[in-house]
Order: C-alpha cells, then structure tokens, then sequence
C-alpha cells in the first residue's frame, strides 16, 4: 500500500495537526513519508502518514506497553514504530490517538518520573511532611487511574468525578516501593460504593473481571452493587488480583 512521499502540505497540515491536539506536540521529522511526533508528557513516538488529502490515514507506533493495551486490527503497510494501523476517516484516527495518548501517560514509568520530580526536594522527617508526599502520590495515582480507564468506572459506566475513586489492589502500605504504589495496574477506577466494598475484600474480581461477592453481604448491599459489564483486566491486574483474592472474606 502505498503512501505520500513527501506529504503535501495538506496531509502534512492534517498530521501536525491531528498528533498535536491529541497531545504530540513536538515535530521530529518527516522521512519516507512518515512524520514523527513526540510528547513532553508522554513516552513514546507516533508516526503519521496517509496515501493522500482524503486519506486513509496510518498510524504507526513505538511504544510497546502501549501496543498491549490496543485491541484494534494492524495494517498491511511497511514504516516506522513497531506496528502500523490504517484509519479510513480522520475522526477516527483523532479518536484512536486520545486514547494513545492516555494509555502513554498512565502507564507505569511516567507516574513514577512525576512523582520522583514533585518530591524531589521536599523534605520527610516527620509524619506531617510523610503525609504530604503520600498525598501528592495519591493524586497522581488517581490522575493515572482517570485516564487509564477513560474517566469512568468500567464496571458501572459512572463518570461523575466526585463518585469515582482510585482503588488499590495491593494497598498503599502494603506495597514494597513507590513503583508499585503508582503502578496503573494495581489499580482499579471504581465509584464509590464498588471501592468500598473492594477496599474491605468483601467484592473482588475473578480473571475475566466478573465481581465474585462475599457471604457476609447482605442482600440489600448486593442489590445495590449494580453492574453493566466485566472490568477489562490485563495480566498485571490479574496477578496483583490474587494477593485480594486472597484477603477476600467468601
């Protein structure tokens, strides 16, 4: 298949511009027709090409914790990154492209690089200022966990900010650095009642992200945990999901 080389202005313009709204500001080059962009904020390149002004259009990426996590088809074109998708419309290639760009931000390194950078210089003698640098951890935790699960509780469809919290699998205290603490994966995006019932083991999540309930619910508290479809959960959830499993009361 083949693609524009060089990019006319058009399909150039449409680039720039689709890799800088969805959070890839920075040019890095254009060659065999691919233009490459990177992220102050984020890890990994995009590569953006198409056949021509009305497309298709092709993404191509770098970053492979980020290809994990993408379940879309690949595209029959050689280029850059790792692998290649094709995009018959722009809104759809904008669409994909937010979603990159969340996944790129959340996943494990840039939590913990924001965090290393925020505390760096504050100081940890005492329980007041411990607390403090917990709490920064905290909100970056949360803010990871915002965009990782696209702003909304996977299980109940809830996206009102105040209802949504950021639940540990491997509690805070319990984790062995600050790593695992901000890690996305050992964490789940649940609304309030969900992270209740999580934080006390009295719910938890088989492999398939089906919520196994424990016996000493009551009816009304299992009526009222109401839920649309399974948590999408990864191997990294999975096996941080064991060591709940483990606390949790049948």
């Amino acid at each position: 298949m083949m693609i524009e080389i060089p990019q006319s202005f058009v399909v150039r313009e449409e680039c720039q511009k689709a890799a800088s709204q969805s959070g890839f500001r920075r040019l890095l080059g254009e060659e065999g027709g691919w233009a490459a962009f990177g992220s102050t904020t984020a890890q990994g390149k995009i590569y953006l090409a198409a056949r021509g002004a009305l497309g298709p259009w092709f993404l191509a990426l770098d970053h492979a914790g980020v290809i994990r996590e993408v379940n879309f088809p690949e595209a029959a074109i050689t280029g850059p990154g790792l692998v290649r998708f094709e995009f018959l419309a722009l809104g759809e290639l904008y669409r994909f492209l937010e979603r990159i760009y969340e996944l790129d931000i959340s996943l494990p390194d840039v939590p913990l690089k924001e965090f290393e950078k925020r505390t760096e210089k504050l100081p940890r003698g005492t329980e007041a200022e411990r607390f403090v640098i917990q709490r920064i951890g905290q909100d970056i935790f949360r803010k990871s966990l915002l965009d990782y699960w696209q702003h909304r509780c996977p299980l109940t469809g809830i996206s009102d900010p105040a209802l949504l919290r950021a639940s540990h699998i491997i509690p805070w205290a319990e984790c062995k650095n600050d790593f695992e603490r901000l890690n996305v994966y050992n964490g789940l995006l649940l609304s309030a009642l969900w992270d209740a019932a999580f934080d006390r083991a009295l719910v938890t999540f088989d492999d398939h992200g089906i919520p196994e309930f424990s016996s000493s619910l009551s009816d009304q508290a299992r009526c009222s945990l109401t839920w649309i479809s399974p948590l999408r959960l990864t191997p990294s959830h999975r096996s941080r999901l064991i060591l709940h499993r483990a606390r949790f009361s049948r």
